[in-house]
């Protein structure tokens, strides 16, 4: 049998009580601070056959990795970007997004975004071309 094992990334003792954040919590603002930047397609879960897997806006904290110590953390992002956008722009905006969400909610220092770009979503204006004849 497997216990709800909750990983407590920070703990804060005040003196009202303690104030506990989990490593789950982390990955979440990270996620939706990621797909909060124009340009941003969606977060990838991982290669899977060779393409890029987008999941939807109910997985946040997928396409997420978070290293957290007691003061500070590391995130990985892995990110579909939309066609047409300057990616390096888009990476450094993700990185300055992810940064100071974490850091404003969470308190924790953060010192490395690492952005990793699985593929690149087309949108959906090529319409036009499957009514050629009339």
């Amino acid at each position: 049998m497997m216990e709800n094992k909750e990983v407590v990334v920070r703990e804060e003792q005040t003196s009202l009580g303690s104030i506990r954040i989990a490593d789950e919590v982390v990955r979440v603002i990270a996620g939706l601070a990621a797909t909060e930047v124009p340009g941003v397609a969606g977060m990838s879960g991982g290669v899977v056959g060779g393409i890029a897997e987008m999941l939807g806006r109910k997985n946040l904290s997928k396409g997420v990795k978070v290293e957290v110590g007691e003061k500070e953390a590391a995130v990985d992002l892995f990110v579909i970007v939309e066609y047409g956008i300057r990616i390096p722009d888009v990476a450094l905006q993700i990185q300055e997004n992810v940064k100071k969400a974490i850091e404003s909610m969470t308190g924790l220092s953060v010192v490395e975004v690492n952005v990793n770009i699985q593929g690149v979503a087309f949108s959906q204006e090529g319409k036009e071309e499957e009514h050629r004849v009339r």
